[in-house]
């Protein structure tokens, strides 16, 4: 027995010694790309002779002093399966399972991380999803200070009923869409995170180049500790006006009757993590309050006071008095004796810390509106909105290292290490997160295009998907941050290889996660079978393409339009346009489909200066499409500045 253990310890040993190493990229079911130059890396003893093959190729390559060697392989045609070899004196590896297709990198925020379970019809998508010639790697999130050569995790997974559930929902139906039209296999790159901004995607040599980001990317932290030191005094600047920082006598007073809260962050409903309320990535204890307002009816009555799933330690003061403390699991629904609450307004204060069951989640609260509530017998009063948020600073807490807490960080832990696996172009779906810069994003979106493909050394093609429908129906005498946004993704057409999903009219303006993926994904299929492989299809919808002012009307006219113009209205009447005139001030126009023209035009004889359609953050009732049943993006003829004008990354 103990011979055995010394033999197992041994073999540990000599593992452990065992230097060959490939890229993590390169596992079975790997896709590779046809047609290009395929680059292969990994690592060795420092100064080894590493020989690969591939397909009938063989290429011989020697570790620098660091171990990294590379190989590249002539190109290759669709199909497979292959096996790969790499022998050095020390080791010998191989991979199986390798297809020859066509590899897309998919990235962005949360619509791209959005899984195919998480989609429209998952149970009907799932019991056909048997294409074993398409497969998906998924990235793991990470962030890190310094450019990363490897990833640390990941494997590619065959599509199939069992695994498709996990893929990136458009990602599965932009590949299954090729795969059905080209028989070709099709790997998905999966390199995506929910709310991460722009700026986490861009290199450092990029943010240098840039003039605004320039200062930013001067300054970038070089630890996590001093990320963190950073942040905190951000948030504290932020939320308590100053950079000097509470201490545990200044938030003593928070629970204090009479306390003046109205200075905290103003959060609306309390519902959901902080970290999308404004303060980011805290994790500690914390405070929110409200103001309840009690009818007399119920003074002398023992009510019942929910407040939603918050399984920490809570301590809960009315008018500053503790009325309860402890832990709570579940739905929390306290009883309090007749007289607790005194007759109009009252303060209500609460104590609590990250939840306990879901660490990850920081502070904040789960449930729906209407777990939020003072009740009697009688009568009910709804504490749904109109709370205020403060951390606090005075106890101990720390920064969860998230996508959005440094620029560039993503692309060190994400992007830098998938350089130069070859693939034919990139999917992105991402601007949510950046609405409020729009402006900003007319130059950082083609900055990121431009250090991706530099990086890469390949001009490869850019398919993003405009963002869809979510939120308020805004004049644009109110403007609009997303229909900037918009613009600005439509300006960055201007790049070339690039191409646009327009998606309007298959979001969700309750939900900023509209789950029709399946539409999504065949628009940007659309894109890349029209310009990659050469197939007639009419790839975008109609397009802003001039106008022509008449004394009472605009004509505009329009590219993309198929064989005709056409309104997904049962009435008929194209919606959507507004029109102004000398004053600037936009009126709700009408509007009619002349050939592959719209006349705009306002009942009183308003002399238009400007058009804009669909200029919203949910244009809800924006129909103009093609016949091939594509919308008409977003668009304004006017250059006036925007809300949005101005506003800077920091």
């Amino acid at each position: 027995m103990k011979r055995f253990l010394l033999f197992c310890f041994l073999l540990v040993q000599i593992q452990s010694f065992a230097q060959l190493k490939l890229a993590r990229l390169f596992s079975d079911h790997v896709v590779l790309q046809r047609q290009k130059p395929i680059p292969v890396w990994g690592w060795a003893k420092p100064k080894e002779k590493v020989t690969v093959t591939l397909a009938g190729q063989k290429q011989i390559a020697t570790a620098d002093a660091a171990g990294k060697w590379s190989v590249k392989f002539t190109p290759l045609e669709a199909g497979g399966p292959h096996q790969m070899t790499v022998t050095a004196k020390s080791e010998k590896l191989e991979v199986n399972d390798i297809l020859m297709g066509e590899v897309w990198l998919c990235s962005g925020q949360s619509n791209m991380e959005w899984p195919v379970r998480q989609a429209d019809n998952f149970k009907l998508e799932k019991k056909n999803a048997d294409f074993p010639q398409i497969r998906h790697f998924f990235v793991a999130h990470d962030v890190t200070m310094q450019p990363q050569t490897d990833l640390t995790s990941g494997e590619w997974k065959i599509c199939n009923e069992e695994n498709v559930g996990n893929f990136t929902a458009v990602g599965f139906f932009f590949a299954r869409e090729l795969y059905q039209k080209l028989k070709i296999p099709i790997g998905l790159l999966h390199s995506s995170w929910g709310g991460s901004q722009l700026e986490g995607w861009l290199s450092k040599e990029a943010m240098l180049t840039h003039e605004e980001l320039k200062p930013v990317a001067q300054n970038l932290p070089k630890t996590w500790e001093e990320a963190d030191a950073i942040l905190d005094l951000k948030t504290r600047k932020q939320l308590l006006k100053t950079e000097v920082n509470s201490t545990m006598a200044d938030e003593k007073k928070y629970t204090e009757a009479g306390y003046d809260f109205s200075k905290w962050h103003n959060a609306g409903s309390p519902i959901g993590q902080w970290d999308w309320k404004g303060i980011w990535m805290f994790r500690g204890k914390g405070f929110m309050a409200r103001t309840v307002d009690v009818p007399e009816e119920m003074i002398g009555q023992a009510t019942t006071l929910g407040l939603g799933i918050q399984d920490s330690f809570n301590e809960i003061y009315i008018n500053g008095q503790l009325v309860s403390q402890g832990i709570m699991e579940g739905m929390r629904k306290i009883t309090l004796p007749a007289n607790t609450w005194k007759s109009g307004n009252n303060q209500l204060v609460i104590k609590f810390g990250n939840m306990v069951q879901f660490p990850w989640y920081g502070l904040g609260i789960n449930g729906t509106p209407e777990d939020l509530f003072v009740s009697a017998k009688d009568s009910k009063v709804s504490l749904a909105t109109g709370w205020y948020l403060m951390p606090s600073f005075a106890e101990t807490h720390t920064y969860n290292h998230s996508c959005n807490n440094v620029a560039t960080t993503i692309y060190n832990g994400m992007i830098a290490p998938l350089v130069p696996f070859a693939i034919r172009g990139a999917l992105w779906y991402q601007g949510e997160s950046n609405a409020g810069r729009a402006y900003q994003y007319r130059q950082t979106f083609p900055l990121m295009i431009n250090d991706w493909r530099q990086k890469w050394k390949d001009e490869f093609s850019f398919y993003f998907v405009q963002l869809s429908s979510y939120g308020a129906y805004q004049n644009s005498n109110d403007g609009s941050d997303w229909a900037e946004l918009r613009e600005a993704q439509t300006m960055t057409m201007s790049l070339s290889k690039t191409g646009m999903a327009v998606t309007t009219d298959v979001g969700n303006p309750k939900d900023i996660h509209p789950t029709n993926k399946q539409d999504v994904g065949h628009r940007l299929a659309l894109n890349a079978l029209k310009s990659n492989y050469g197939l007639e299809v009419l790839h975008s919808g109609p397009m802003y393409e001039s106008v022509h002012f008449e004394e009472d009307r605009a004509v505009v006219t329009f590219d993309y339009t198929g064989e005709g113009l056409t309104v997904k209205d049962k009435f008929g009447y194209v919606k959507g346009f507004e029109i102004a005139g000398e004053d600037k001030v936009f009126y709700y126009a009408k509007a009619e489909i002349i050939g592959d023209k719209v006349e705009v035009y306002h009942p009183k004889g308003q002399k238009p200066i400007a058009v804009r359609y669909a200029w919203a953050n949910a244009p809800e009732d924006a129909n103009l499409f093609n016949s091939e049943g594509l919308p008409a993006s977003p668009f304004r003829t006017d250059d006036w500045p925007g809300k949005t004008k101005g506003k800077k990354f920091e």
